[in-house]
């Protein structure tokens, strides 16, 4: 059996992080969003095909042409918008009467989710199958709509109700793509594979469903990100120590270090927490729980992260303080940096998602900056800003606002000279 894994987008809600990659190749735990995905359908599948568009060079030069000896292909998205164009990409490498997984490429899910969505979709003989989860709110959801088994239709975004919600995790047969060819563009001038499953059920087709109670997420904002990261860490952490510990350090399991990294004198470190490999931290450091910090980093003297993602080749070398914060590759913070994550007023903090202010829903919620970003010393942050790939931020700069990519960001001082 085929996984068709959908990674075409452009990841927009999750800049600046996207500024310069698909989103699905973006690390959490130290690992690809897209592995963990490839990951939970090993177990089912002999091949997969990723539908790609947007920079897909970094993730064909990511994946490679295989995983776990089986084949890896990749195919261009067709052109129009929307799941079930996605989908229809691949109808050229599916076999008549073929069934294969459709699963969206930035979702995190566990490998249940895939058997029993197996299971369910045998068991009723079925021509589709999708997996549901119960939420409490559908606000930003569509509405799958079940009688016993099978499910009976799906809406969009019904509001504020409870019912199941489509998780993005698909069985098919190679009929659906002459239903897909049938597909009108939506409202949102799409093509939706919701709208595709809806015609199916009109024509008879019998669609089942796997009702998925474990964790989930789907990964579409920058918290996501820091979500399922505290998620891994917590559920799936092993503690295990490849690289050297100075004597004077303390490590409170579980703590994951990886080969190469030095832990310095007078570092005290809370799991749980994964370092990768190469990095250096300390001397006199504190990490705090859920924190992951990637291959080739130092964490230097006076320096506090907390429930953080500091990706590859970044650094926070001395007297920093990381909170609840993501900083992508190649970044480096200034002596005296500081991100804040904490509103006077105690208010969730609201980010800038494509032009409008979205509610994290998180009490704390520190910076979000992107790769390649060269901060001065003692600058500050203020809690949900974002820092633009590729920015310079000057000294002593108070940043109360979005800086966009690509941009330098001084402090412009008067100055007065008095004779003595």
């Amino acid at each position: 059996m085929k996984a068709i894994i959908l990674a075409a987008g452009k990841g927009e809600r999750l800049r600046p992080l996207t500024d310069d990659r698909p989103k699905v190749i973006l690390k959490v735990a130290n690992k690809p969003i897209i592995e963990y995905v490839i990951e939970n359908l090993d177990p089912f599948v002999d091949e997969f095909i990723i539908v790609v568009r947007y920079m897909k060079e970094k993730l064909i030069n990511l994946l490679g042409d295989e995983f776990h000896g089986k084949p890896i292909t990749y195919v261009e998205q067709v052109e129009g918008e929307g799941t079930a164009k996605a989908i229809y990409s691949v109808k050229d490498y599916i076999e008549e009467g073929e069934e294969f997984f459709v699963v969206n490429g930035d979702i995190y899910f566990e490998e249940d989710a895939v058997r029993g969505l197996l299971h369910v979709f045998k068991k009723n003989n079925a021509d589709a199958g999708l997996v549901v989860k119960k939420f409490d709110d559908l606000s930003q959801f569509g509405l799958v709509e079940v009688d016993g088994g099978l499910v009976r239709g799906i809406r969009e975004k019904p509001g504020k109700i409870s019912g199941f919600a489509n998780l993005g995790i698909y069985i098919f047969k190679s009929d659906v793509f002459r239903f897909i060819e049938k597909t009108e563009i939506s409202e949102r001038g799409e093509y939706e594979i919701t709208d595709t499953l809806n015609l199916m059920l009109a024509s008879g087709k019998r669609i089942a469903y796997y009702e998925y109670k474990g964790y989930w997420n789907d990964i579409g904002r920058p918290w996501n990100l820091l979500e399922v990261n505290e998620y891994i860490l917590k559920t799936k952490l092993k503690h295990g120590i490849r690289g050297k510990v100075e004597e004077g350090a303390v490590i409170i399991p579980p703590v994951e270090i990886g080969e190469g990294t030095v832990v310095r004198s007078g570092s005290y470190i809370i799991g749980p927490v994964k370092i990768g490999r190469n990095s250096i931290i300390g001397p006199n450091c504190f990490i705090r729980p859920y924190t992951s910090i990637g291959d080739n980093c130092h964490i230097g003297n006076a320096v506090e992260i907390k429930n953080s993602i500091i990706m590859d080749h970044s650094n926070a070398p001395h007297l920093n303080y990381v909170g609840d914060s993501i900083i992508g590759e190649n970044t480096n913070l200034g002596a005296g940096t500081i991100t804040a994550n904490l509103r006077h007023d105690n208010r969730t903090i609201k980010v800038e998602i494509k032009g409008k202010l979205e509610d994290s829903g998180r009490r704390k919620l520190g910076a979000i900056i992107g790769h390649n970003v060269k901060v001065g010393i003692n600058v500050t942050i203020y809690p949900g800003r974002k820092i633009g790939s590729n920015a310079f931020v000057g000294p002593g700069v108070i940043v109360d606002k979005n800086i966009p990519p690509n941009v330098l960001i001084v402090v412009k001082q008067e100055k007065m000279v008095v004779e003595r």
